[in-house]
Parts: structure tokens; sequence; C-alpha cells
């Protein structure tokens, strides 16, 4: 073996990886989109395995409550206030300094999924949310790219991949986003770190299987666990995409791809926050937003974000340079765009 293999000495002898699949994935570029829970896992477990580059977006920061899930972040992530994509990249770069990462502090939107994608050869979902899911599905059909959907929620987690034009696509499965109310949320049924750690691990090794040049080897199946039940099901998905009829498989539907569907503004599952985005692109000025709010709250910014706790209100903002605002203290979608439009612009 040669030395540039050493640090993947054990994958390498495990039959279905070898050399030459240790050489393959040393070639391929993954998107992991979300680093939140899900996320961290998938990134980690691609750096570690010897994936060449390594591509992580995430809206969001650090707080508290990730710490009991979100395997690459620590308390001095939090106090440093970091951007989950900015700590992880941290993390990773000391733990496989020969893998490219980078790191993106971006919402996934219409307008930017083909940028983030258009150079890789696998896309991973470490997202909480449907719609992104939804937006994902489309670039993967639009471009050929495969993809690995997990989804977990309290002690279950599911979890389906994806070979555009092979098998079947997320919206052959769940033909559209659940309406509010009729799933349960991280808010309802909270979630257990085991069970992030099973799904992701399952994504991981999928995606080896695409990297490594053996997609053959993935079966079209849905994968369900319940690890406090101790439940464990896969569901058969051959045929699906023939018998579903679904728009985006058959008639090359891109609604989500489109800008068609989707929102400026979003709620954080578990956070009590809302997330609200521009309508048009924006570049904030961290300098100048300091200055003019100076008073009206206990400012604290670095380069990566800004954040206020106004005196009046329970309320706390967070902006980013791109413009969006991630507001605490509130649910209320007409509250949060008022205090958007108060403190920040319309």
């Amino acid at each position: 073996m040669t030395d540039d293999l050493q640090r993947y000495s054990k994958q390498v002898l495990f039959h279905g990886i070898g050399e030459a699949g240790q050489r393959e994935l040393l070639k391929r570029r993954v998107l992991v989109c979300g680093c939140g829970a899900l996320g961290t896992v998938l990134a980690e477990g691609m750096v570690r395995a010897g994936v060449g580059f390594v591509r992580i977006v995430d809206r969001d920061f650090v707080e508290l409550s990730n710490l009991q899930r979100q395997v690459l972040f620590d308390e001095q992530d939090i106090a440093d206030q970091l951007p989950k994509s900015v700590a992880a990249g941290r993390k990773l770069a000391k733990i496989n300094s020969t893998i490219e990462i980078d790191p993106i502090v971006a919402d996934v939107s219409y307008e930017n999924v083909m940028g983030l994608a258009n150079d890789v050869d696998l896309i991973l979902d470490g997202t909480d949310n449907f719609e992104i899911r939804y937006l994902l599905n489309d670039v993967s059909l639009e471009t050929g790219i495969p993809w690995v959907y997990g989804g977990c929620i309290g002690s279950h987690g599911q979890t389906m991949t994806i070979l555009p034009g092979e098998t079947a696509c997320l919206r052959c499965l769940i033909d559209a986003v659940p309406e509010p109310g009729s799933v349960e949320t991280c808010d309802t049924a909270g979630v257990l770190a085991a069970i992030i750690n099973v799904i992701a691990s399952l994504q991981v090794v999928d995606a080896l299987k695409i990297l490594s040049g053996q997609r053959n080897l993935i079966e079209p199946k849905l994968t369900v666990i319940d690890v406090w039940d101790g439940t464990f099901r896969r569901m058969n998905m051959e045929g699906l995409r023939d018998r579903s009829g679904c728009p985006a498989c058959h008639a090359g539907e891109r609604v989500w791809l489109r800008g068609t569907l989707g929102s400026q503004t979003t709620i954080l599952c578990g956070r009590n926050a809302v997330q609200v985005s521009p309508p048009s692109k924006t570049r904030l000025v961290f300098d100048d937003l300091a200055n003019r709010l100076a008073g009206i709250g206990t400012i604290n910014y670095n380069k990566y974000l800004f954040r206020i706790a106004l005196n009046e209100g329970d309320y706390e903002l967070t902006a980013f340079q791109d413009g969006r605002v991630i507001i605490k203290g509130t649910e209320d979608i007409p509250t949060a765009k008022t205090l958007y439009a108060k403190y920040i612009g319309s």
C-alpha cells in the first residue's frame, strides 16, 4: 500500500472498498446540504473516509441546544458566535488536512442551489425541512446527480437513496410537503442523538458505494428505523417510479427549482425562532448596522454574523451578511416580518 493511502488502511482492507475504491473516493466531490445533526455526521463521515472535496452549506449558527446531537460543535463555537459551516470546516480540517473542505454560510434556495451543486458527484441531505429536500430532488432530476435523503424526529428516522432516472424520487414517495400539524416536529417529539447517528451512518454507506464506483449496489428501498422501539424496516420501492406518475420524473416538472414553490420565511423547529430572508439579494455591512442600531439593544458581531438582543421585548436578532435574519423569541411569521422591517430593512 502506498504512503498516500496509509491513513485509510483499514478502509482499504475492507473488501467493499479496496485500493481501487479508495482512489475513486479521493477523486470525488460531495455537497453536504445542512450542517446540523445529520449534516455534521455526514460531513465527518465523508472527510474521514477520504472523499476528496466536501462542500458544506448551512444557514445557521451554533447554539447550546445543538451540542446534544451535532457532533462537530463544542461550547467554544458558541462563545465565538460561529456559523455552523465555519465551525464544522475548522474541525474537519484538523481531522483530515489532505481533504479540500469548502464551508459556505448560505441559505440554500432556488437562486443558488445549481451553483452549489454544479461540480459535485453526490448530494447528501443533512437538512431539517421538506422545502429544501424537494429543491434538492429537483436539482438531482435536472442534473443527474444522485442524492441521499435522510430525516429524523424523536427516535424515528428514515433514509432513501435516489438515482435520478433509475429509482423513485422523493416526490414519487411523498408527492407534496406535509400540511402543518400533520406530522410530528422536534417541537413536539424532540430528537435522540442515537437515531441521528444511525440514519446518517446509513447515508454515508450508500454515499461510499456511489462514490467508489459501485452504484449498482444501491437498492431501491426506503429504510425506516426506530431506535427506541428497536424496529427496522426496509420497504421495497422498486417499480414505484413507473407506478407513481410523478410529474417531476415523467413530465420534467421543476416547481421548486424554478422558485414557483418555496417561501422567504421559515419557522425553525424547536428554536422559537423564524428566519426571514430578503426578497432580493443584498449584503449587510455590520459596522453600519451597529451604528444604526446603537442604543436599542445589546450588540455583538464578528465577520460572520451580527447579533442584537433588543431592549424592548424578549427578541434576539441574528443577521448574516446575505441579509438573512433569524429572529428568536417568536414563531409568529407576521411578528418576525415586522421586526425585520423595523430594524433591518423592508
